[in-house]
């Protein structure tokens, strides 16, 4: 495998941050396979259309996102991956400092698409909160 497979992997948890700090969870097809399976501690999602809507449902009206992914570690296995990372998410109002913040680890599986790579597997576990 190429230095570009795992870039294009690592490339994806910073396309997921960027979708869900801009709401666009319609994109979320840029990042997950068609039938993703997403585990958070919030529930278990199964396919695209799961994993919108909970999205969608998730967005409080106000209360931005600033998702940030550190450590990112990807094994490539031919047009199959697993990667990991840490994710920081910072909760905030529009002018004011974040009101909650949360430390992630988030382990997934990764399938090579005719459109790129997509995560197929994403499990989301909390390690701390902090409200303030």
């Amino acid at each position: 495998m190429s230095t570009a497979d795992r870039l294009e992997i690592a490339d994806l948890f910073a396309r997921l941050a960027n979708l869900l700090d801009e709401c666009r969870h319609g994109d979320a097809g840029d990042v997950y396979h068609p039938d993703v399976v997403a585990r958070s501690p919030r529930g278990e999602m199964h396919g695209l259309g799961e994993v919108i809507a909970f999205l969608e449902k998730s967005e409080v009206a106000g209360v931005r996102t600033q998702h940030v992914h550190g450590d990112v570690l990807v094994e490539l296995g031919g047009d199959h991956a697993k990667a990991t990372a840490n994710q920081l998410v910072h909760f905030f109002r529009d002018g004011e400092p974040p009101h909650r913040s949360s430390g992630l680890r988030v382990t997934c599986a990764a399938a090579r698409t005719p459109d790129g790579w997509r995560f197929r597997e994403m499990t989301v576990a909390l390690a701390w909160t902090q409200e303030r």
